[in-house]
C-alpha cells in the first residue's frame, strides 16, 4: 500500500484551502439552524448521556416528531465547538474545512490502491473540488458526512491488512476494521455501508475471483463433482464475521430508533406517498438525476423537496429514456467489472461499489426518506465517480494522440470546478442568499419560498416576506405551513382580520372529523399549530376567550400528545382565572416530558397565582436544574426570594441576578433588583452602583429613578436626589410618590415653600383625595404662617381621612395657635404697640420651627391589593407644653423609619404593575 507523501499533502491542502477559504466567513443557514443554534445537547450544562439518547437536532429518540438520525459522535464534535468558541460559525465551518482535506488525504490512500499514482492524485483532486460537496464542507451539518467517510475509509483500508502471507487471516484488521464502522455509524448511518465494499473487495480483488469462476464453482458443488476450496472457506469466514458484526449493528441501530422508521410529510417526499407506477417510475428516475449532477454540478439546489422534481406518473413520460439509459451503462459496467479479472476491471468494480453501496440508503429503494434529492449524500458516491472519471483519464492519456487534449480537459475540469465551488460557497453565507440561489434554480418548491419569506422575517422585513409567503400557498394550494406562514406575518403586521382569514385557510386543509365514520390519519405536530397560532390571535380579544380554549382543546383531542398544546391552554387558563385547571394542564404536559424546564417555569407562575410561593419557588428550582440558564426562572425566582423577606435566601437571590444579568446584559430589570437588594442588605454605595447601572441601560426606569432618588434621600444626599427626581417627573409628570418627595426635600432641604407648595398641588390636580398631598399642603400654609388657610384645609384633609389621629392632632395645634395669637392681639394696649409686635414676631417664629415629623408611608400588602397611609407632620419645638421638642436622634429614628417605608411602598407598586 503506497503511502501519500508530503507534498501530496501539501498539494491537497492548498487546493482545498483555495477552494473554501470562503466558507470561513459563511453562518449558520438551513438544518444548521436546528442542529447548532437550537440543540441544547451543545451546552455543557446537557448531561453527555443525553448526546446518546437523543437524536442529531437534539430530540429525544422516543419521540414520534424525531428524525431518527442518530449521530451521537458528529454531535461531540458540534459540542466541543461550543466549548471553545459557543457559537462562533467560523470555528465550525473551519473545522469542517480540517475534516475535508483530511478526507481528501486518505481518500487519495485508497485511490493508490486501484489507480497509479499520477491517475491517483488526478482522483483525489477532482474529489477536493467537487461542487456537489459545498453542501457537506460550507454547511455546518455536512460533518456528519465528513466524520463518517474518515472512519468509512479508514476501516476500509484496515480490512485490506486483513489478508496475511499464504492467504492466512490476520484477525486484528478485521477486528479494528469492525470498530470503526460501527464509530462511523455513528457519525452518520451511511458508515454501515463500508462492509460490503469490504466483502466485495474480499471476492472479488483480494481473492480475484470472478463471477464465471464463483458460478463455475457453484455448478461444480451442487452437482457434486467438487468441494469447497480452502481458500474460498476462509474468505466464507471473513465474510461471516463481517456479516455477523453488521447484523449486530443494525440490531443495535434498531433497538436506539426503538424499532419505528422516521414519519415524513407527503411534502416531503412526494413519491413516497404516490401510488404504483408513479412511485416506482420516480425513485428510479432519481438516480439519473442524482448521476447528473455528479456530470454536471452547474445547477445546485440546497433543497429539492416538494415540487421540485415532478412525479414520473406514466410509462410514455420521457424522463423513462433517461432511467433506462442510466440503467444500461451501469449494467454494462457491472458487467465489465465482473466477468473479466485484469485491474482495470476491478477498478471499475471498486468505483461502482464506492457509487452504489454508500446511495442505498438515500435511494429510497428499500425504505423512504425525508428527501427527493440531497447533495450531501453524494459526498461518499462521489469517490467512486472521481476514481472512474481519473481511470477514464488515465487511459485517454496513455495514447499518444489523445494526450494533450486529455490533459487540457482534465485542467479545464479541475479550474471550473474550483471557481465554481468556490462560488457556490457565497451562496452559504447567509439564509436569505441560500434560498434565493435555490430560487434560481427552481421555482417550483414552496419550500424555498417559504425558506426566504422566513429569512426576511428574520430581519423583521415583513411586508417583503409576505410577499414570498404568499407565493409558497401559489405554488402549493395546500401546504398547511405556507398559509401558516402567511398567517403569522398578517399578525406581525397587525393585520388581524387577515391573519384569521389565512389560519382558517391552513385549519380547513386539516384533516377534517367525518361524522359517522373511523378511521386513522397522521397529523404532524408542525400542522397543528394552527390551532395554536389562531388560538393565540383570537385571545387577545377577551370575549373569545372561550373559543380560543375550544382551539386548545381541538388540537389535544387530535393529537393527546401535542404538548405545546397543552402549554398553550395553560397560560390562557391563567388568563381566565382558573388557576387549577392551568396547573391540570401543565401537569399533564409534564407528563410527556419532565426535562422542558419552561413547563417547570409555567408551573411555578400557577403557583404564585394560587398563593403558594414555597412550591412556586420549588417549581422554579426544578427549571434551573433541567436549565441553568433559564433566565425568567433567573429573575422571577430571585424576585420571589426577595419578597419572601427571609433574609436567608438574599444571597441565593443575589447569585441569580448576577446570573441572570450575565445572560442578559442589557436588561436593566435585573441591575435594579440587584440595587433593590442592595438596599435591603443596608449596602447603600453598591445599591447606588446597580441603580445608576439601571438608568445607564434605561434611562426612563420609573422605579429606578424613584429608589435612587429615595437611596439619597435615606442616606442624607437630598441634594443629589433632586436632580434624579427631576428626571422622573419629566418621563413621569403624574408620578405622585416623587411629587412628595420632591416637595419634602424643597421644603426641609433648601426651605423652598414655593417650589414644594407646587409639588402639593400639583399631586391634588392629579388626585383630588390624596391624603398626604393634601396634609402637606397644610404644612406649607402653615409655613407661610397663613394659619387660617392651614386649618381650613386640616379641616378638608379630616374629612378625607376621618379616622387619622394626626391630622387632628395637627389640626388642634394650628387651633391653639390661632386662639393663643387672638388673646395676645386683644390684651395689647396700643402704647404697647412696639411690644407686642416684638411678642407676635416671636410667636410666628415659634410657629416656623414646628419640625415635619414626615412619618410618610406605611404598607399592608396583601398578594393583590396595595393599602398605604400617607402621613407628613408640622411638628417642631414650640413653647406649647403638649408639644416638647425632640431630640436629634427622635427625629433621625422617624427620618428612616419614612424613607424605609417610601422604599418599600415603591418596590411594592413595581412588583404588583410589573415595572
Amino acid at each position: 500500500m503506497a503511502d501519500v507523501s508530503l507534498k501530496e499533502a501539501a498539494l491537497i491542502v492548498g487546493v482545498v484551502a483555495a477552494c473554501y477559504w470562503n466558507s470561513l466567513f459563511c453562518g449558520f443557514v438551513f438544518d444548521d439552524v436546528s442542529a447548532i443554534l437550537d440543540n441544547k445537547d451543545l451546552h455543557p450544562s446537557t448531561p453527555l448521556k443525553n448526546l446518546f439518547q437523543n437524536d442529531f437536532w437534539g430530540t429525544p429518540m422516543s419521540e414520534e416528531r424525531s428524525h431518527k438520525s442518530y449521530r451521537p459522535l458528529t454531535v461531540l464534535t458540534f459540542r466541543l465547538n461550543y466549548l471553545f468558541s459557543e457559537l462562533n460559525a467560523v470555528s465550525y465551518h473551519f473545522l469542517n474545512l480540517v475534516f475535508h482535506v483530511v478526507v481528501c488525504i486518505v481518500f487519495l490512500k485508497v485511490c493508490k490502491l486501484f489507480l497509479d499514482n499520477r491517475s491517483s492524485i488526478v482522483a483525489s483532486l477532482l474529489f477536493a473540488v467537487h461542487p456537489i460537496h459545498t453542501e457537506a464542507v460550507t454547511g455546518v451539518v455536512g460533518r456528519a458526512e465528513l466524520l463518517s467517510s474518515i472512519f468509512f475509509l479508514a476501516a476500509f483500508l484496515s480490512y485490506t491488512k486483513s489478508k496475511g502471507p499464504d492467504n492466512t487471516i490476520v484477525w486484528t484488521p478485521i477486528a479494528v476494521t469492525v470498530f470503526l464502522v460501527a464509530v462511523a455509524t455513528l457519525c452518520k448511518e451511511q458508515g454501515i455501508t463500508v462492509v460490503g465494499i469490504c466483502c466485495v473487495y474480499e471476492v472479488f480483488i483480494a481473492q480475484g475471483y470472478t463471477l464465471p469462476t464463483l458460478l463455475d464453482t457453484a455448478v461444480q458443488i451442487l452437482r457434486g463433482k467438487g468441494s469447497i476450496p480452502f481458500s474460498m472457506l476462509q474468505t466464507l469466514l471473513k465474510l461471516i464475521v463481517l456479516m455477523f458484526s453488521t447484523l449486530l449493528l443494525v440490531v443495535v441501530r434498531v433497538q436506539v430508533i426503538q424499532s419505528q422508521l422516521p414519519v415524513f410529510t407527503r411534502f416531503d417526499n412526494p413519491a413516497a406517498v404516490s401510488p404504483s407506477p408513479a412511485r416506482q417510475l420516480t425513485f428510479n428516475y432519481l438516480l439519473p438525476v442524482n448521476a447528473w449532477l455528479l456530470l454536471n454540478p452547474s445547477e445546485l439546489c440546497c433543497d429539492w423537496t416538494m415540487g421540485t422534481i415532478p412525479l414520473v406518473e406514466s410509462l410514455l413520460d420521457v424522463r423513462n429514456v433517461a432511467t433506462l439509459t442510466f440503467f444500461c451503462f451501469l449494467g454494462a459496467l457491472i458487467v465489465f467489472s465482473l466477468r473479466y479479472p485484469d485491474n482495470s476491471s476491478k477498478t471499475v468494480l471498486m468505483a461502482l461499489c464506492l457509487i452504489v453501496l454508500p446511495f442505498i440508503p438515500a435511494s429510497n429503494l428499500f425504505f423512504p426518506v425525508g428527501f427527493v434529492v440531497a447533495e450531501r449524500v453524494l459526498y461518499v458516491p462521489s469517490m467512486g465517480f472521481c476514481i472512474l472519471v481519473a481511470h477514464g483519464w488515465r487511459k485517454l492519456s496513455n495514447k499518444s494522440v489523445l494526450r494533450k487534449i486529455s490533459w487540457v480537459c482534465l485542467a479545464a475540469v479541475l479550474f471550473t470546478h474550483a471557481l465554481k465551488t468556490l462560488h457556490r460557497n457565497w451562496d452559504w453565507e447567509s439564509e436569505y442568499t441560500l434560498f434565493m440561489s435555490a430560487l434560481k434554480v427552481n421555482k417550483n418548491n414552496a419550500k424555498l419560498w417559504n425558506n426566504v419569506g422566513h429569512a426576511l422575517e428574520n430581519e423583521k422585513n415583513f411586508e417583503r416576506a409576505l410577499q414570498f409567503f404568499i407565493q409558497a400557498t401559489q405554488v402549493q394550494p395546500d401546504d398547511i405551513g405556507a398559509h401558516m406562514n402567511v398567517g403569522r406575518t398578517y399578525k406581525n403586521l397587525n393585520k388581524t382580520k387577515e391573519a384569521e382569514e389565512s389560519y382558517m385557510i391552513a385549519k380547513s386543509l386539516m384533516p377534517q372529523i367525518i361524522p359517522g365514520k373511523k378511521y386513522a390519519a397522521r397529523v404532524a405536530p408542525n400542522h397543528l399549530n394552527v390551532y395554536i397560532n389562531l388560538a393565540n390571535l383570537i385571545r387577545a380579544n377577551e370575549s373569545r376567550l372561550e373559543e380560543a380554549d375550544q382551539l386548545y382543546r381541538q388540537a389535544i383531542s387530535m393529537r393527546p400528545d401535542f404538548k405545546q398544546a397543552y402549554i398553550s391552554r395553560g397560560e390562557l387558563l391563567l388568563k381566565m382565572n382558573k388557576p387549577l385547571k392551568a396547573k391540570e394542564a401543565y401537569l399533564r404536559a409534564l407528563e410527556l416530558d419532565r426535562t422542558n424546564a419552561d413547563l417547570w417555569y409555567n408551573l411555578a407562575i400557577v403557583y404564585i397565582e394560587l398563593k403558594d410561593p414555597a412550591e412556586a419557588l420549588k417549581n422554579f428550582n426544578r427549571a434551573l436544574e433541567l436549565n441553568p440558564t433559564h433566565k425568567l426562572a433567573l429573575f422571577n425566582s430571585a424576585l420571589l426570594m426577595q419578597e419572601s423577606g427571609d433574609a436567608r435566601l438574599r444571597p441565593e437571590a443575589k447569585q441569580r441576578l448576577l446570573h441572570y444579568v450575565k445572560e442578559e446584559p442589557q436588561d436593566a430589570n435585573g441591575y435594579f433588583n440587584l440595587g433593590m437588594l442592595a438596599m435591603d442588605d443596608k449596602k447603600d454605595m453598591e445599591a447606588e452602583a446597580w441603580m445608576k447601572k439601571a438608568i445607564r441601560l434605561q434611562p426612563n426606569f420609573r422605579s429606578a429613578l424613584f429608589n435612587l432618588a429615595l437611596l439619597y434621600s435615606q442616606t442624607a444626599k437630598e441634594l443629589m436626589a433632586l436632580p434624579v427626581l427631576e428626571d422622573l417627573l419629566r418621563y413621569y409628570p403624574d408620578h405622585t410618590k416623587g411629587l412628595i418627595l420632591k416637595g419634602d426635600i424643597l421644603m426641609n432641604q433648601k426651605k423652598d415653600i414655593v417650589g414644594a407648595k407646587m409639588c402639593f398641588e400639583k399631586i391634588l390636580e392629579l388626585d383630588p383625595n390624596n391624603v398626604q398631598g393634601k396634609h402637606n399642603l397644610c404644612v406649607v400654609y402653615f409655613e407661610e404662617r397663613d394659619l387660617i388657610k392651614a386649618e381650613k384645609c386640616l379641616v378638608e384633609t379630616l374629612a378625607l381621612a376621618p379616622h387619622e389621629e394626626y391630622i387632628q392632632r395637627h389640626l388642634n395645634i394650628v387651633r391653639s395657635k390661632i386662639a393663643s395669637l387672638s388673646a395676645m392681639e386683644q390684651s395689647s394696649l396700643p402704647s404697647e404697640g412696639t411690644a407686642a409686635a416684638e411678642e407676635k414676631k416671636k410667636s410666628f417664629q415659634n410657629l416656623k420651627e414646628v419640625k415635619n415629623e414626615k412619618t410618610t408611608t406605611q404598607s399592608a400588602v396583601d398578594k393583590n391589593k396595595e393599602h398605604s397611609k400617607n402621613k407628613k407632620l408640622t411638628e417642631k419645638n414650640s413653647v406649647d407644653k403638649e408639644t416638647p421638642k425632640k431630640s436629634t436622634k427622635e427625629i433621625k429614628d422617624i427620618e428612616k423609619k419614612r424613607v424605609a417605608a417610601l422604599k418599600r411602598l415603591e418596590e411594592i407598586e413595581r412588583i404588583l404593575n410589573g415595572e
